[in-house]
C-alpha cells in the first residue's frame, strides 16, 4: 500500500526531479507526507471528497489559496485531484497545553479573527455553509442508514440538536475554520499558523471559539476570557449560554463523527475509543449545560 502510495505521489505533476518522501503520522481524514525537492521541502495531503464527512477537495482547495492570502496558512505550490502539495512550515506542532497559555490565546484569537474577518475577501463567489446544527442532523441520519450498535441513541441526539440550535438562534455568519484542535497550529518561532482546511465554510464565530475551548479543554476562566478577547466586551448571561450550547454541539458533532468514521474510515486510527472519549465530554458538558 505505501508503495502505491508513494508512486502516486511521485506520478504528481509538480515535480521536475527526484524526491524524497518522509510519511507523518497523525492524519484522520488525509494521508500526511514531507516531500523533499529541488532544495525545498512540500507538504503533500492526499485524500478524495468525503461526503459522509461534508469534505470536498474544491472548497478546501479555495480556503487553503485564501488563508495564504491572508497571511495565516501556507502557499499552495500545486494541487490536482486527490492531492494538495503546500509549502512545508518548519516548526513545532501544538499541544493542548500549549494552547491553554494565555499568551497563546491571544495570538490565536489574532488568526481567528484574520480567518473570520478577512478570508472572505479572497475567496470565490462559492463556497460551503458549516452549520454544526445540520451537519449533526446529517450524520444522525448517516447512522440511522447504517443501523450500527448505537441506533437507540439517535433520536436523544436528535432532540438535544434542536435545543441547542433553538438556544443559539439567529447567527452572525463568518467563515470559520471549524476544526480548532491543536494540531492544526504550527509554531515555527516567529509566528503561529493555522492549517488544514478541510471544514472550512460559513458558520458562527461562536462555533470556532466553542470549538477552540472544547477541544483543548479549556477552563472556564480561560474560556471567559478568550470571549471577552474577541468580543472586546463583558459577557453577558445570554451570549454565555449561547456559547455554551454550541460547545455542547460541538462535542455532539465530534461524537458523530467519531462514529462514522468508525464505518466508513479506511484509515488506521482507534476511532472506537475517539467515539467514547467524545461521547464522555459530551454528555458532561450537556449535563452541566442544563443547569444554566
Amino acid at each position: 500500500m505505501i508503495n502505491d502510495t508513494y508512486r502516486l505521489i511521485e506520478t504528481l505533476q509538480c515535480w521536475t526531479s527526484s524526491i524524497q518522501i518522509e510519511v507523518i503520522e497523525g492524519g484522520t481524514t488525509n494521508s500526511n507526507f514531507r516531500v523533499e525537492h529541488a532544495n525545498q521541502v512540500f507538504f503533500v495531503r492526499l485524500g478524495k471528497d468525503k461526503p459522509e464527512h461534508g469534505i470536498y477537495r474544491f472548497n478546501e482547495l479555495a480556503a487553503s489559496q485564501a488563508a495564504y492570502s491572508a497571511g495565516i496558512s501556507p502557499r499552495v505550490f500545486h494541487s490536482e485531484p486527490g492531492a494538495l502539495v503546500l509549502d512545508f512550515i518548519e516548526g513545532r506542532t501544538l499541544n493542548a497545553e500549549n494552547l491553554r497559555s494565555p499568551p497563546v490565546i491571544e495570538e490565536v484569537i489574532g488568526l481567528v479573527k484574520k480567518c473570520h474577518q478577512e478570508m472572505p475577501k479572497y475567496l470565490p463567489g462559492s463556497m460551503l455553509v458549516f452549520c454544526v446544527f445540520q451537519v449533526i442532523r446529517g450524520y444522525l441520519a448517516t447512522l440511522e442508514q447504517a443501523k450500527g450498535c448505537r441506533s437507540s441513541q439517535l433520536q436523544g441526539f436528535l432532540h438535544i440538536n434542536e435545543h441547542l440550535e433553538k438556544t443559539v438562534g439567529e447567527i452572525e455568519l463568518r467563515f470559520g475554520h471549524n476544526d480548532l484542535i491543536a494540531g492544526n497550529f504550527i509554531d515555527d518561532g516567529h509566528k503561529l499558523w493555522l492549517i488544514d482546511w478541510d471544514y472550512a465554510g460559513f458558520n458562527s464565530p461562536l462555533f470556532d471559539l466553542a470549538n477552540l475551548a472544547s477541544n483543548n479543554e479549556y477552563s472556564q476562566k480561560l474560556e471567559c476570557s478568550l470571549l471577552q478577547k474577541y468580543y472586546k466586551k463583558d459577557i453577558s448571561q445570554s451570549l454565555w449560554k449561547k456559547y455554551f450550547a454550541m460547545k455542547c454541539a460541538s462535542l455532539l458533532r465530534e461524537s458523530l463523527w467519531s462514529m462514522v468514521s468508525e464505518i466508513y474510515s479506511t484509515l488506521d486510527v482507534d476511532y472506537l475509543k475517539k467515539t467514547n472519549e467524545n461521547l464522555r465530554r459530551f454528555e458532561t458538558t450537556y449535563e452541566n449545560f442544563k443547569l444554566l
